[in-house]
């Protein structure tokens, strides 16, 4: 009888385990849903902040049509983007894209004088600022989650219920990841 009690011990403690592990898996997949959640709010702001910003600079700068075209077909691109991998990729050329506007905005003292324009400028960066927030407290859900459905005893539990690894939100170019150069005259 003792022997029986043991057994229905063990096994009762393997389903605590198993159901701990469970929901462990569930609250971090549920954290890197959340994460996901904010960037994709922040990248809709700034998709929605670029229409206003093609038309405060399209006066100024008509023959600067090909950086125009550029940022709006990347915003639409932006918009129709699915998954983690893609969006990055769109988003890193989008925001590089946009800062080639901002340097060829320089050739414009007018436009660099418009009170539209800086507010514009000062929104876009405040939300840039919101979107790298976001991103990193989307890839540290991710690693956390990533990390449970790796490590033993969790991922017989992972493999078990299918959860899968996800992808981090990355800068894919390169020069998006030097640090900028800042020089004096």
């Amino acid at each position: 009888m003792t022997g029986l009690y043991i057994i229905l011990g063990v096994v009762v403690l393997l389903l605590v385990g198993a159901v701990t592990i469970y929901n462990r898996l569930v609250t971090n997949k549920n954290m890197v849903a959340e994460g996901w959640s904010g960037i994709d709010v922040q990248l809709k702001r700034r998709a929605d902040l670029i229409p206003n910003l093609i038309e405060a600079v399209k006066g100024y700068m008509g023959h600067e049509r090909g950086v125009l075209d550029q940022v709006t077909e990347l915003r639409a691109k932006s918009l129709k983007a699915e998954g983690v991998g893609d969006k990055a990729k769109v988003e890193g050329a989008l925001g590089a894209a946009l800062g080639n506007l901002f340097a060829v905005a320089e050739n414009y003292p007018d436009l660099k004088a418009s009170a539209n324009f800086i507010q514009l400028q000062q929104s876009l960066a405040d939300i840039e600022d919101q979107i790298q927030l976001s991103r990193r407290y989307y890839n540290g859900a991710a690693r956390n989650f990533n990390i449970l459905i790796q490590s033993f005893p969790s991922n017989l539990v992972a493999n078990t219920f299918h959860f899968t690894a996800v992808e981090y939100f990355e800068i894919e170019a390169a020069a998006d990841r030097e640090v900028p150069k800042v020089s004096f005259p």
